[in-house]
């Protein structure tokens, strides 16, 4: 049931590598598109001039340049822009669906009110738009009582969202914490500011620690066309490729080494790793280079404990790193969200540590840009919405009304279920989704996004491009599939009816400002181009203040570390998977509506379980239930499971398969860095 390892390595290692990151990588899913064209939500597509027009599609994380094919003004398909410097061709596997995704039967097709426990009703937009207004007003110049969350990390949406609440007497505009915010709060406690990015194509030996990067982490299009270009068929490697993770994964898969790290102990790894290279010559004029020494030492100590590997190891890989010319590591973490901001300063200590900063196949730091609205927050000081949640479900947040901006907390959060429970404490919720998820489900008033195709939106600096960047799309149809609105069109009139003037009347409008202010050509980003910028100078310190204050986290008897794993066709925290992708889903991987928990035999052993037994991962009083696969691919001491199932909403195609993930990762508070992170989440293995 869709592509094994083997597979996936045969197809990347076996003369055509440069195959699996163009467009013909997913003529599988094209296929399957095909097929998907007799399902009796996808309609049939009028006679007319087939014309491919180009849209940004934001379905993924990162976004998507695509050329959008259409028949009779219906689109039908979508591709990779190859005009596009940043996709040059490329797509992902759920911007490739888009089409289908358009007609999806989970797509809010009209505004709902609530009118009873999980009852709706269709209303008029202007029923809706008046219900908005009428529970805002009396919430005016109340701090903290109107609260917003998105889950877009790149748009200028934001800055409408949070110079709104400003302008209604409230700072509480949060984001779900995804890696782009970590990693922004990591570059501060170096003493940097803005985002980091990373040069994959300048670079020749490429060390991936804890980031998926060729599947689910950042640009994945951009990093598989680096990825392809040191792979020529017929001809030698140009760069080195090495993971270190606690999986196996697609990424790992097509590396020319994999590195069995567990996620609780990817900071020791990278700190271990800091150590042989200063033991090797590496040297940093940085101020806190002593301290960071003495700390390098005490995880190089405690190495082999933490990981289960051996010390030649790191040797072996300080070795390689040294004698490269242009060596980058790609700090990351074994899931996006929650990562903790630690474990990417030590990763990225490691860049300071061989001058990797600012330098050509290196690391780099991106400012905030310009904003379109001077009210706006800056994007690096947006706060997260777990840490909001958790105080709503305590009674020490209590705002009176929650606008949620394409997110999904209630699925998507750790502990969901205590997430859901704080979100009914509070008397008014709105939800701007295309999709009824569960986030929606549970709002009082459910007004319906249009479709990337549908709208206009924008993108600044998707995670981990090496320099500034900046896409823009408009509309292909001429109009929506269902009765939607731009919802930041729906935020600028509610408003003006509200007394504030944010100076604009639609999103295209702020789009177009954001584009002057960067001197970018609004024409020529909606045509498919992208603007490029310059990149923002500054040092980093090598954060040994901060890293000094991190603690390691122990394992109880028949508890084992916890390593979610994202794969980006499986869906994404905002996205279930899509219909046509379901099929790509492996049998080692969700069996019926059973989720696998894959470890190794050591792990099995230790934890008295055997490959396909059903047992119990148990954490923070909830539990998922998952068969055993026995995997070499997956670290010692660690338990991995696949995000993404679980759905309770959406449709019947999602709705109901396996377990969701986050129920049972487990927040503690980082030490030092006032964050709520999930990446050290343990549980207990029962059998059932």
């Amino acid at each position: 049931m869709g592509l094994d390892r083997r597979g996936f390595v045969k197809i990347v290692m076996g003369g055509v590598a440069g195959t699996l990151f163009t467009p013909v990588i997913w003529q599988s899913l094209d296929d399957v598109s095909i097929w998907s064209q007799n399902w009796g939500w996808i309609p049939r597509l009028n006679k007319g001039a087939e014309k491919s027009k180009p849209a940004l599609s934001k379905l993924c994380p990162a976004g998507c340049a695509v050329k959008v094919k259409t028949v009779g003004g219906l689109p039908f398909a979508a591709i990779g822009n190859a005009e596009n410097p940043l996709s040059k061709g490329g797509v992902c596997p759920i911007c490739s669906g888009g089409a289908q995704l358009m007609y999806s039967p989970a797509r809010v097709k009209a505004p709902m009110k609530k009118v009873g426990e999980g009852k709706y009703e269709e209303i008029k937009w202007e029923d809706a738009e008046a219900l908005l207004i009428e529970k805002l007003t009396p919430l005016k110049g109340q701090e903290g009582k109107i609260a917003a969350i998105s889950g877009d990390e790149t748009g200028t949406a934001n800055e409408v969202l949070s110079a709104m609440l400003a302008g209604l007497g409230s700072n509480g505009f949060y984001v779900m914490p995804g890696e782009m915010f970590t990693a922004s709060k990591g570059v501060k406690l170096m003493g940097g500011s803005g985002q980091p990015g990373f040069d994959l194509a300048g670079a020749d030996l490429v060390l991936m620690i804890g980031a998926d990067a060729l599947d689910s982490w950042g640009t994945t299009v951009a990093n598989q066309k680096a990825f392809a270009a040191t792979r020529p068929t017929g001809g030698e490697a140009t760069a080195q490729y090495l993971y270190a993770g606690p999986v196996l994964n697609n990424s790992a898969s097509v590396c020319d080494k994999w590195l069995a790290v567990p996620p609780t102990a990817l900071g020791t790894f990278s700190l271990a790793l800091a150590n042989a290279l200063i033991e090797a010559g590496a040297v940093s004029s940085a101020a806190d280079f002593g301290d960071y020494k003495a700390l390098a030492a005490k995880a190089a100590a405690s190495f082999e404990a933490a990981t289960g590997l051996k010390a030649e190891v790191l040797k072996e890989l300080a070795a390689k790193i040294k004698a490269a010319k242009a060596p980058l590591v790609v700090a990351g973490a074994s899931f996006g969200q929650g990562a903790g901001a630690l474990d990417f300063v030590a990763a990225a200590s490691l860049n300071v540590l061989l001058g990797r900063v600012g330098q050509s196949g290196g690391m780099t730091l991106l400012g905030n840009g310009p904003k379109a609205l001077a009210a706006a927050a800056d994007r690096d000081s947006a706060k997260d919405a777990a840490s909001f949640l958790a105080e709503v479900a305590t009674g020490k947040a209590t705002p009176g009304a929650l606008l949620i901006y394409e997110a999904n907390p209630a699925y998507a959060l750790p502990q969901a279920a205590e997430m859901a429970k704080a979100l009914g404490n509070i008397a008014f919720k709105v939800s701007f989704s295309t999709y009824m998820d569960e986030t929606a489900a549970l709002a009082d008033l459910i007004l319906p996004a249009p479709h990337p195709y549908e709208r206009s939106d924008d993108a600044l600096n998707p995670y981990g491009v090496a320099r500034p960047t900046y896409l823009a799309g408009k509309p292909v149809v001429a109009k929506p599939v269902h009765d939607c609105k731009d919802p930041v069109d729906v935020l600028l009139s509610a408003s003006g009816k509200l007394g504030l003037s944010l100076g604009f009347e639609t999103y295209a409008d702020v789009i177009k400002a954001k584009a002057t202010a960067l001197g970018a050509d609004y024409d020529a980003l909606t045509a498919g181009g992208a603007w490029t910028g310059e990149l923002k100078g500054g040092a980093l310190s090598l954060g040994a203040a901060a890293l000094a204050k991190a603690a390691p986290v122990a394992l109880a008897d028949k508890t084992v570390a916890l390593a979610p794993v994202t794969r980006l066709a499986y869906g994404t925290a905002t996205l279930a998977t899509p219909p046509a992708n379901l099929v790509n889903v492996r049998d080692t991987e969700l069996k019926g509506n059973d989720l696998f928990a894959w470890m190794n035999a050591a792990t099995a052993k230790k934890l008295g379980v055997a490959n396909g037994n059903r047992v119990k991962l148990s954490a923070a009083g909830s539990e998922v239930k998952a068969l055993v696969h026995v995997n070499e691919g997956v670290a010692a001491d660690t338990a991995a499971v696949l995000l993404g199932f679980g759905r309770s909403a959406w449709d019947e195609f999602t709705k109901g398969k396996g377990d969701n993930v986050y129920k049972i990762l487990t927040v503690s508070d980082e030490a030092g860095t006032g964050l709520k992170v999930w990446a050290g989440s343990t549980v207990t293995v029962a059998k059932v």
